[in-house]
């Protein structure tokens, strides 16, 4: 009898350890916010009231522009994007496909974003572009899509 409560108290054991490293599941949304070099993105997302909507079922695919990419862009263009949540919407819109798109499934194509307007993608190898944009990191999953980050922060065609 002892011997199977040794038995039991270690496979418990054994059991929760594994539970306390497995991490929990998170939203592509989360998975933003939890990636330092897409702070910038994290900040304007929230600023447009885009966080729910990233938490929600989806199946989502965002091409997360890095800080680097968002250096990059004007500043004149940055404050007014700022200062129009229905433009800033629209560009962060652009970078999201209402679909779970990983790097290996790319083909060249165009895709309609959340935004309305297509994207063009490409794949060379193991090379992904969207418009001008190369992913730099791709397939970082999470629970409701994929997330891809990439150096450069696109632009919506204007309409």
């Amino acid at each position: 009898m002892l011997n199977r409560r040794i038995l039991f108290i270690a496979a418990t054991a054994a059991f929760m350890a594994g539970c306390a490293t497995q991490p929990a599941p998170v939203s592509v949304a989360d998975t933003i916010a939890a990636t330092p070099s897409l702070s910038t993105l994290n900040g304007l997302i929230a600023k447009a009231g885009l966080t729910d909507t990233l938490k929600g079922t989806g199946p989502f695919t965002v091409f997360a522009p890095s800080n680097d990419a968002f250096k990059a862009v004007p500043a004149k263009t940055l404050d007014d994007l700022a200062n129009n949540p229905a433009n800033l919407k629209a560009v962060l819109n652009y970078h999201v496909v209402p679909a779970k798109l990983m790097a290996a499934n790319i083909k060249t194509a165009s895709v309609k974003t959340v935004n309305g307007a297509d994207v063009s993608l490409a794949k060379a190898g193991d090379f992904v572009t969207v418009e001008e944009a190369m992913v730099q990191t791709p397939d970082v999953a999470a629970t409701n899509g994929v997330v891809h980050v990439v150096d450069r922060v696109l632009m919506p065609p204007r309409r």
